[in-house]
This record gives structure tokens, C-alpha cells and sequence, in this order.
């Protein structure tokens, strides 16, 4: 069995490397105009008119796998890009890297970092995105080499509002951001000389946040399990400004708008090893609402085959461009997760390098909730042997100590009040007695 869980992560692997070979090695020019074709309607006449189109690059993993439709879901790392409120129900403390082959020797480094005390969730996350930059004179000569970039951080905040046994909260959560466009310095036409800070004049910083919701249900629920089988998500992305012209005359300037986005999703499981999710997205243009995008829409399915791994698909409709993505995880390690995810589109199609990510999740412990919940089911659990047992007092000292541990763990808050009006119930009938 052990030979087996070593194997798995190494065939996945194979199989996601293979499936790009294979679109390599087939001829899918024919195929890609005629889905270029039937998609083209759903391109906007003002898409591409949005800078920083880094913050749109997924830095892969999970979310990736299932088409990018995260937003009702978001229960891993991942959420920093998906939805801000998802830190205030992590499970596990999570430190993440990610690495991302996007298109044109492109690519997208990530480092994220998540933690949660009680119902507060917090996190940070830096992301790079980077691709060659190389000038040539003339004469065809290489005159200047140097890396286009764009750096974001994130620092994230959120809180489980209203969290009980029964209803589980309301989560609500924010993300602040900054982006560096970072433009290397070109040369001058006739000497073919570097100009000092002529890139810094091209460069950019734009200021950002993100705000999210998330809530959880229980419904049509076909296993045994404390945690919801259904969420819902709602963002809104990239809310802010970007200015450039850092160190150039003229002074800084207000730039492009930012790919700012509403979205909606749902993610359900309906039995333990199967989960659905789904996604709808409206972009739109802060600066001038009426220039908005077309929407775009994404559906993952995710499976898991043992306790160890699981596969995933995803689609992605977003503009003529539509994405069709599968992906494994599987833990090498007790505490170390991977994620292995190969995106087929109209840009990678022809590359089978192109649109290869990984990532690598290291989870930390869970602060002691596991160990905290396990002390409030002995106390529930002794508190319901004692009213069995008829000895009510006793029952209500039990619930008490949960209610210490949990003020919202309702079955305790319940138990007492049943208790009380049992004591009560035989206060009566003792002071009737003595009156009669």
C-alpha cells in the first residue's frame, strides 16, 4: 500500500506533463480557429483596455484545477485571489508557494502565508509576475536585457460573525494590495546607450482591495460530518487606482484602470470524496462604468480517490479564449500537499510547457481547536450521561464548562435550559407536596 501512495503523485505527473505533449504533438490549428470562431462573440470591444492584467494570472494550484471557479469555495491558500473572507475558516495554519509557466517565457512566482485564532482569520501573500525583456538595435544586436515586472502584495483580514452549532457564521473579509510594475530602463535610438531612469518613467503603482463573504449551509448531505456541504461566495476585486510617470517630467498621472471584478459562487459536496463548484464573474471599469467587459464563467469537479489523492477538472469561459484545465493533489508527505495542474487554451495550445503549474502547501497544526473541540464533546458527552442518570445539577456543571470553551455551542445552551425546567418541574412538585 505504501508503494502505491508513492507511485500515484509520480504517475499524476506523468499524466499532466503527457497531456501536454500530446497537444503538442497534434495539429490543433484547424480546431483552435474554429473554437476562436465559435467564442469570438463573447469578446468585448473593450477587453485588454485594463493594466496590471497580472492580477488576472492565477497563481495556479488548486484553484486553477477547477477553472478557476474558487470564490464559493476557497478553502485553502488559495482564497488571497478568490475570496477574502475565507481566512476566518481555515482549518489549518498554511504556508504556500506556487509556480506558475504562463505564456511567452512568461511566469508567476507566489509565497503565501495563512493563520486563524478563534472566528479571526489573517494572511499575506506576495506575488511576481515576470517576463524577459530584450532590446535589439538595428543591426540585430542585443543592446539591453532585463526582466518585465509585476510584484503584488497582500496582507489579508477577516471574521466569522454570528458562528454557532447550528448556523455557521457569516465571514466577511478584506485583502489590501499593492502592485509594482517595474519597466527596466531601454537605450537611446542613435548610441544605443542605456538611458538612466527612462524605464522608472514607464513604471507603475496601483493601490488596490478586496472585500468577500462567505456562507455555509447544510444541504442535501448524503454523509456524516460537522462541517457544511454547501457555500456561497461573493467578491469584489481589484477596487482601487494606478498611477505612473514615476520620475518622469511631466509627473505622475492617473493610469489604466484595473481589472476590477464582481463575482458570484457556489460549491457543493454532495458525499465526502465528490465536491462541485461554479462561478460567475462581471468584470467592469471603475473609472468609467460604462466601458465594462463581457462576464466569463468557470465550473471545477473535484474527486477524491483515496485519503491521500484526488483529481480535479475545471472550465473556464472567459472571452474567446476558453480554458480547459485538470489537475491532481496528493500529499507526499503528513503535512505537505501538492498540486500539479496543466490549462489547455487557444495560447498554450501549440506549447505543452505553457500554463504547467505547481504548488506546495506545508500545514502547521490547527492553534488547538482540534484538541479544544475534543474537551467540549467530553463535557457535552458527560453532561448528557448525568441527565440520563437523573442527577440534572451535575448536567448543568458540564454544559457550563462547555459553554466556557464555546458561548455559541448551542446543544449545550439547549441541555441546560432542559435541565433548569427539570429542576424546576421538581421544585414544584416538592413545594405541592408540603402544601398538601
Amino acid at each position: 500500500m505504501k508503494t502505491t501512495g508513492k507511485l500515484i503523485p509520480l504517475l499524476s505527473l506523468f499524466l499532466m506533463l503527457t497531456a501536454g505533449n500530446t497537444a503538442a504533438a497534434l495539429d490543433l490549428t484547424e480546431v483552435t480557429t474554429k473554437l476562436s470562431s465559435v467564442f469570438s462573440s463573447l469578446t468585448g470591444d473593450n477587453e485588454g483596455t485594463t493594466a496590471y492584467r497580472s492580477l488576472l494570472i492565477p497563481s495556479g494550484g488548486r484553484a486553477e484545477s477547477l477553472g478557476s471557479a474558487y470564490t464559493g469555495l476557497s478553502d485553502d491558500i488559495s482564497y488571497l485571489e478568490y475570496n477574502p473572507a475565507a481566512s476566518s475558516l481555515m482549518e489549518q495554519t498554511e504556508t504556500a508557494i506556487f509556480h506558475n509557466a504562463w505564456i511567452s517565457d512568461s511566469a508567476m512566482e507566489t509565497i503565501a502565508a495563512t493563520a486563524r485564532i478563534n472566528n479571526a482569520g489573517f494572511g499575506a501573500g506576495v506575488k511576481c509576475f515576470y517576463v524577459p525583456f530584450s532590446e535589439y538595435n538595428a543591426f540585430g544586436e542585443r543592446v539591453a536585457g532585463s526582466y518585465y515586472t509585476e510584484t503584488t502584495a497582500i496582507l489579508n483580514a477577516s471574521y466569522n460573525f454570528l458562528a454557532g452549532y447550528y448556523f455557521k457564521g457569516i465571514a466577511v473579509g478584506a485583502n489590501v494590495k499593492g502592485v509594482w510594475r517595474g519597466v527596466p530602463d531601454y537605450t537611446d535610438n542613435d548610441t544605443d546607450a542605456i538611458i538612466s531612469g527612462s524605464g522608472l518613467a514607464q513604471s507603475g503603482l496601483a493601490l488596490a482591495g478586496d472585500a468577500g463573504i462567505l456562507l455555509r449551509f447544510n444541504a442535501g448531505k448524503f454523509y456524516a460530518s460537522r462541517d457544511p456541504n454547501l457555500r456561497i461566495g461573493m467578491n469584489l476585486l481589484n477596487a482601487g487606482a494606478a498611477f505612473t510617470g514615476f520620475g518622469s517630467t511631466t509627473g505622475v498621472k492617473l493610469d489604466d484602470p484595473l481589472p476590477t471584478s464582481a463575482a458570484f459562487g457556489v460549491s457543493y459536496r454532495p458525499v465526502k470524496p465528490l465536491l462541485f463548484t461554479t462561478e460567475f464573474r462581471q468584470p467592469f471599469n471603475l473609472q468609467n462604468i460604462t466601458e465594462y467587459q463581457l462576464w466569463s464563467a468557470g465550473a471545477g469537479i473535484s474527486v477524491r480517490i483515496t485519503d491521500f489523492f484526488g483529481v480535479l477538472a475545471g472550465f473556464l469561459l472567459k472571452g474567446g479564449n476558453p480554458r480547459i484545465s485538470i489537475g491532481s493533489e496528493f500529499e507526499i508527505l503528513e503535512k505537505v500537499q501538492m498540486n500539479v495542474n496543466y490549462t489547455l487554451d487557444l495560447t498554450s495550445s501549440a506549447n505543452p510547457v505553457n500554463h504547467i503549474s505547481l504548488s506546495a502547501k506545508i500545514k502547521l497544526g490547527d492553534n488547538g481547536r482540534a484538541e479544544k473541540q475534543k474537551l467540549i464533546d467530553a463535557y457535552y458527552n458527560e453532561g448528557l450521561e448525568s441527565f440520563s442518570k437523573g442527577d440534572f445539577s451535575a448536567a448543568i456543571s458540564s454544559w457550563q464548562e462547555v459553554i466556557k470553551l464555546d458561548k455559541l455551542y448551542d446543544p449545550a445552551r439547549e441541555g441546560i435550559r432542559s435541565a433548569q425546567n427539570q429542576l424546576q418541574l421538581f421544585q414544584r412538585i416538592r413545594d405541592a407536596q408540603f402544601l398538601n
